[in-house]
């Protein structure tokens, strides 16, 4: 892209995939992936940085697949500075219409010294050397110097100035750790600015975390001294504190059009329903008071500011909710409610569902609506984030179970669990209370013994017969998984959500024999 078609626009860099599936919690499977990938794509972002194809097979595979089957934005993935990881990349996106290199090497003393143990000219060698050797697989070559808020404004100079000569045509400075603040942010982009030969020719781009809460404030800074493409994540999820939220940055450029002077191509009305989806494929709620995109964002209970709003809702509302995606109303589903209009809600939410995806999404509907006078918006993306991508092998399905509990009762449960292979096992344990209990005969008979260390219950919706939300993460040696679901009755949704866990720990470390004490009594014939 020229730097005078670059000059007004803000080049929207998507990396929710690749740092933002870095945050604790985060991982999503491949048909997530393309989930999520579709809804970035209508919203209408400029590149989506996929993952980092060297990192795992799945993480390879995971970037092959939504290289092949998303067109539009620009398909990127991330290498270190050698020749196996760009070749391990190029193999990636080899289908990809539109690819690029993101190449990355660690600038600043401290990472020179402790983690690379490199001497100045050995970095500018190896990020010279890598930049070239990507160009000739790649047009579009992406350098980062890591860390680069902290590397010596003189010394980042001259590396930005070497990787354009050999090729690279977006330069990326990241805050790396958050350290930064807007002041000293912008004041580097302006020096290098300055001092970069060359620096007209490419794109100035910045990657801020929010270890302080500055990564919005920062990126901002750098777009008003002349940066023009912004990394940012979803709901600003990432490692650690985060990454820079994209919606946060792409309604400030548009609120604030008359500061910044700049504009993206996103389509700001799919901000809302991009976030929900996202939210409910990772299971990272977004905070109510969230800017953009929280339940609050738009709400106003303070009468003083409520007689604004019947005023003129200028008085309190800088954006209007309708341009984030935000409704004025609300569409209840019901019993009586068909596929169509539950395919048309799907899709309207940012959801896209293949045919046995929506049949099993609206069998479970109908279940709930029957348990329920209205099903909300929350209610369906709760549901359907059981359904998005096929059900894993080696995997044990709650069939039914019993629980007795109460004041002077020892609690006990009886789980009856149904194996993909077809086998029905049923075991019984007491606890200390009813959702223990259910734990202990999971255990018992999935052979697999953990330490629960978090258990959350949330409700989905308003109302007594809401959904409850249960989130919760158990430990099995070194290593945690965690597990969600969805149920109006809690102990139901709190089993459902362990088999959920314990379903991944099988995937990932191999299933573990039946215990001998289970008392295999269920016939798969029953």
């Amino acid at each position: 892209m020229s730097t005078e078609s670059t000059k007004d626009h803000v080049i929207i860099f998507d990396t929710t995939l690749r740092d933002g599936e870095q945050s604790p919690g985060a991982s999503m499977n491949v048909a997530q992936k393309l989930q999520v990938a579709l809804a970035l794509r209508d919203l209408g972002v400029d590149v989506i940085e996929l993952g980092f194809p060297v990192a795992s097979q799945g993480d390879f595979e995971a970037v092959t697949t939504v290289a092949e089957r998303i067109e539009g934005p620009t398909m990127c993935a991330l290498a270190r500075a050698n020749r196996e990881d760009i070749d391990r990349t190029w193999e990636a996106l080899r289908a990809a219409a539109r690819r690029r290199i993101h190449v990355f090497l660690a600038t600043s003393p401290l990472h020179r010294e402790f983690k690379l143990k490199m001497s100045q000219e050995e970095v500018l060698r190896r990020a010279v050397e890598a930049v070239r050797y990507a160009r000739e697989r790649f047009e579009d070559v992406q350098f980062s110097a890591e860390d680069a808020a902290r590397t010596e404004p003189e010394f980042l100079a001259e590396v930005a100035e070497r990787v354009i000569e050999a090729g690279a045509t977006t330069i990326n400075i990241p805050d790396t750790v958050g350290y930064t603040v807007p002041s000293q942010y912008s004041s580097l982009i302006a020096y290098l600015r300055r001092h970069v030969r060359g620096i007209e020719r490419v794109v100035l781009s910045v990657h801020c975390h929010n270890d302080l809460g500055l990564a919005v404030a920062n990126s901002l800074a750098a777009v008003a001294e002349g940066a023009r493409q912004v990394e940012c994540t979803i709901n600003g999820i990432g490692e650690r504190a985060g990454n820079c939220a994209l919606e946060e940055v792409v309604m400030a450029l548009r609120t604030r059009h008359d500061f910044f002077g700049a504009r993206t191509r996103v389509r700001t009305e799919r901000l809302y329903p991009t976030s929900r989806l996202l939210s409910n494929v990772t299971g990272l709620q977004v905070q109510r008071n969230k800017a953009v995109v929280g339940q609050n964002a738009f709400a106003h209970e303070a009468g003083i500011h409520q007689h604004g709003m019947l005023m003129h809702r200028g008085t309190y509302e800088i954006m209007r909710p309708e341009d984030v995606g935000f409704s004025g109303s609300q569409l209840v589903l019901g019993k009586h409610s068909g596929r169509h209009v539950l395919r048309q809600r799907m899709t309207e939410l940012g959801y896209q569902l293949d045919a046995p995806q929506l049949d099993k999404l609206f069998e479970e509907f109908k279940h709930l609506a029957d348990r329920k006078k209205e099903v909300f918006d929350a209610d369906l993306e709760a549901l359907v984030q059981g359904y998005i991508g096929p059900r894993e092998a080696s995997s044990w399905k709650l069939e039914s179970f019993s629980c007795v509990s109460g004041l002077g009762t020892v609690p006990t449960a009886s789980v009856v669990l149904e194996h993909t292979d077809g086998r029905k096992v049923r075991d019984a344990a007491c606890g200390d209370g009813p959702v223990d209990a259910v734990f202990k005969a999971i255990e018992r008979i999935t052979g697999q013994h953990v330490r629960l260390c978090g258990y959350q219950v949330t409700s989905v919706t308003d109302g007594e017969d809401a959904q409850g939300h249960v989130s919760l993460e158990v430990e099995s040696g070194a290593h945690r998984f965690q597990g969600r679901a969805v149920n109006t009755d809690i102990i139901a949704a709190s089993a459902h959500a362990f088999l959920d866990a314990l379903n991944r720990m099988a995937r990932t470390t191999g299933p573990t024999a039946v215990s001998s004490r289970v008392i295999p009594s269920i016939q798969a014939s029953a």
